[in-house]
């Protein structure tokens, strides 16, 4: 038995609207889109359609000019109805016209037993051409990965810690021989010696779907968020030095190479969370990815002035009511907007409230309660101000770095101090709860993307 990793930095953000394990099935969306900037560190878009073209489920849709062979394909089959670009013709976004029924693009079907007679070769042009290559993602810098790239391990974590994080043991049920199936696919394509690890939660009951998996390392972990996070989980068992590459995938995608390989299908349907505070019924939904969100949060809504978020509130970007589900996204989560004035001694920061906050002097009552669950909205109680050097970044970072002296290497164009200090074994995400408890209001995940952007382009 593999021994339990504990981290004893991080902090878990209680909100209400967790979603109850029900499912909703019955709902087909209007239209899909596929967004590049969903893609980070992709470089300038082809288009490989028109409006008007008639679409399968895996039909490729664009590609990335600097790694052309990974195709970017449609989730659904239905009818191009509009190829979206900005300033400078820059592709914002291609929306699909969703058939009712979904139509597949035919790819190779194997049975279990033919698995294991593949090889490399055989596997990765239908990884590459169906559009699940994209799942693949390689640290350092958090990009889509290189299929030409030998990673020295592959890795996945099996649990969120992220507020309403979706509970994977119920999104993935039933999924068990599609999981398996997937790993053995990753295990054909990687270098020799080069193991798969799933990291998994040690605190919560062993899972059918990942607690029997076949040709994997098992990595436990027990803490609080951010102990999902696969970069934090990379960290404390197999830490990246500069020229080393370890890929990543959450389970979905795992299951869709299964899916590919097994049913011969680009299967891009998925059980998403719909939960947060403003939500009337919090449960789980039947969808796809890059659906439009209107159907799905009609009626749900507690009140009109509110914020969708594609994702969680600490990483999730901001959508419209009818705007799209973000391509790597397992949630969507609405709370209400931050934007009305408040008094300091009625509703602000003296205030004689139980407002969650990781800092004593202004969240006391939260600590006398951490099971109590909270309402939160999108204000930051505060503007952008000067660093404030409070030692608290450390307190929620569970990894041997040092985070403020990393973020002021990468303000200060230092590239050989973000180089000493971390920044290969890093994303946004795993600076998320920094930012959230910093009482100077950085963008600190956009000071780490740019950092990692610097030292890619160097």
């Amino acid at each position: 038995m593999s021994e339990v990793i504990r981290l004893k930095k991080g902090f878990d953000i209680n909100l209400v609207g967790k979603a109850e394990k029900k499912l909703v099935d019955t709902i087909h969306p209007d239209t899909v889109a596929l967004v590049p900037d969903d893609f980070i560190g992709m470089g300038r878009p082809k288009v490989l359609v028109q409006e008007g073209d008639l679409v399968k489920a895996g039909t490729p849709i664009f590609l990335d000019k600097s790694m052309e062979e990974v195709m970017f394909t449609a989730p659904i089959s239905g009818e191009v109805v509009e190829v979206k670009r900005g300033e400078k013709r820059k592709l914002l976004e291609i929306k699909i016209l969703a058939d009712k029924q979904v139509d597949y693009l035919e790819f190779e079907r194997y049975t279990i037993s033919q698995l294991s007679s593949l090889t490399k070769e055989d596997i990765m042009p239908e990884l590459l051409r169906s559009g699940v290559w994209v799942n693949m993602i390689q640290r350092p810098y958090a990009i889509i990965a290189n299929p030409n790239d030998k990673p020295k391990a592959i890795y996945i974590s099996t649990f969120d810690t992220s507020p309403l994080a979706p509970d994977y043991d119920f999104i993935f049920r039933g999924q068990e021989q599609f999981f398996q199936a997937g790993i053995d696919i990753l295990k054909k394509i990687a270098p020799q010696n080069c193991p798969i690890h799933l990291g998994i939660n040690a605190k919560a009951e062993v899972s059918k779907i990942f607690g029997s998996v076949k040709n994997v390392v098992v990595d436990k972990f027990e803490g609080k968020h951010p102990a999902g996070n696969v970069g934090v989980q990379i960290h404390h068992t197999i830490p990246i030095n500069k020229g080393e590459i370890v890929w990543t995938l959450n389970p979905y995608g795992v299951i869709q190479i299964g899916k590919l390989f097994l049913n011969g299908e680009y299967d891009a349907s998925k059980v998403i969370a719909i939960a947060g505070s403003e939500v009337s019924q919090p449960q789980y939904y039947k969808t796809y990815t890059g659906a439009n969100i209107e159907k799905y949060v009609k009626d749900i809504v507690k009140n009109d002035h509110v914020r969708y978020i594609s994702g969680n509130v600490l990483t999730g970007h901001k959508i419209t009511k009818n705007g799209n589900l973000g391509f790597y996204d397992q949630q969507l989560t609405i709370i209400p907007e931050g934007d009305k004035p408040r008094f300091f001694l009625s509703d602000g920061w003296l205030a004689p409230t139980s407002r969650l906050s990781f800092h004593k002097a202004l969240g006391l009552m939260s600590f006398l309660s951490p099971n109590k669950q909270h309402v939160m909205d999108t204000s930051q109680n505060g503007e952008e101000r000067a660093f404030v050097v409070t030692g608290s970044y450390e307190e929620v970072l569970p990894m041997d770095i040092l985070p403020m002296h990393l973020i002021k290497s990468i303000l200060a164009n230092d590239y050989d101090g973000m180089e000493s200090l971390g920044i290969y074994e890093v994303a946004e995400e795993d600076f998320a709860l920094c930012e959230f408890i910093d009482v100077s209001k950085q963008d600190l995940q956009a000071i780490i993307r740019k950092g990692i952007t610097m030292i890619r382009e160097s």
